[in-house]
């Protein structure tokens, strides 16, 4: 099968060809029809993952697909050969199998029937994006009327925040470029509004719209506080990161604020309801580029440079 990999740490990803790999215990192999591209997929070929957690070589790119079951290993019987399916690759060592592939091997536990009213391009969008948005979205605990700032909104995870936010009744104040295009985008995804992050800090452009500071936070760009609009919060309010940005209790407590870094949870019953909110169309996917599996680098670079807007996906023939 072609394959999207590292050959070896510190090697470039490329595609060449590897063994289709077999069904064992638990696990599903599916003919991938499309691949959704996330952040974690340069953290890994960049190795920056190796000591939190081995790493296997040639390592396979991408966590999230849809398309086909192949087969099944024993002790699967939520899903059979021939269903149309929506899965996620788990972070458990050693890290090596991927999506970025014709064929994937995936855990039983992160693999769920696709509605049929969602294509294969859109449905691989979901997994790792939707999850950490409503993990990220709980974490808050958002209540009707309050005010909730998204910093990051105009990516991948950001799209879906915004859009769950916006359907527990929150206020959404969303970061972006400040051009009439993302404005118009962010705004038609439910946000009340729009912060040009290039413009200025943004903790002084939201308490200059809301004097007594927003309610809730999710930072979807920062590593720590300190690089984080803590500012723009209330006392009292919340925070939640999905990248370390909530870690620092006492930064957090400082400025009267509480908070925490959420995980991803890609399981199958996560993805299900998300899927299925995506089939009804009260879930926008927002899928901004479509690449095929040869042009895969691309999208990585796309997304390591910081310009990625909504989700990327690799559609893979065969």
């Amino acid at each position: 099968m072609r394959a999207l990999n590292v050959p070896a740490a510190g090697e470039q990803p490329r595609l060449s060809d590897l063994p289709v790999p077999a069904p064992v215990e638990g696990t599903v192999l599916v003919r991938v029809k499309a691949a959704g591209l996330n952040a974690l997929d340069n953290a890994l070929a960049a190795g920056m993952m190796a000591e939190m957690m081995p790493h296997a070589y040639p390592l396979i790119l991408g966590r999230d697909a849809a398309g086909v079951v192949e087969a099944v290993g024993a002790g699967v019987d939520h899903v059979a050969v021939g269903d149309a399916v929506i899965g996620h690759m788990l972070l458990v060592p050693p890290i090596q199998a991927g999506t970025l592939a014709e064929y994937a091997l995936l855990p039983a536990a992160a693999v769920t029937r696709k509605p049929a009213g969602l294509d294969f391009t859109t449905a691989a969008a979901l997994p790792l994006a939707a999850t950490a948005a409503t993990a990220a979205v709980d974490a808050v605990e958002p209540q009707p009327g309050q005010t909730v700032l998204v910093v990051g909104a105009g990516g991948g995870v950001g799209s879906y925040a915004v859009q769950l936010l916006a359907a527990r009744g929150a206020t959404v104040v969303a970061t972006g470029t400040g051009t009439a295009a993302e404005t118009s985008r962010l705004t038609a995804l439910g946000a009340t509004t729009v912060v040009d992050y290039t413009a200025g800090p943004v903790a002084e452009q939201v308490r200059a719209a809301y004097p007594d500071g927003v309610d809730a936070l999710i930072d979807l760009v920062s590593y720590t506080p300190d690089s984080a609009p803590l500012d723009a919060v209330r006392k009292g309010g919340k925070v939640a990161s999905t990248l370390g940005a909530a870690d620092d209790e006492q930064a957090l407590a400082a400025a009267g604020l509480t908070g925490t870094s959420v995980m991803a949870a890609p399981v199958r019953e996560v993805v299900a309801e998300l899927a299925e909110q995506a089939a009804a169309g009260t879930l926008k996917v927002d899928v901004t580029a479509v690449l095929p599996l040869d042009k895969a680098t691309d999208g990585l670079a796309t997304l390591a440079s910081g310009t990625a807007r909504g989700k990327i996906v690799v559609e893979i023939a065969g």
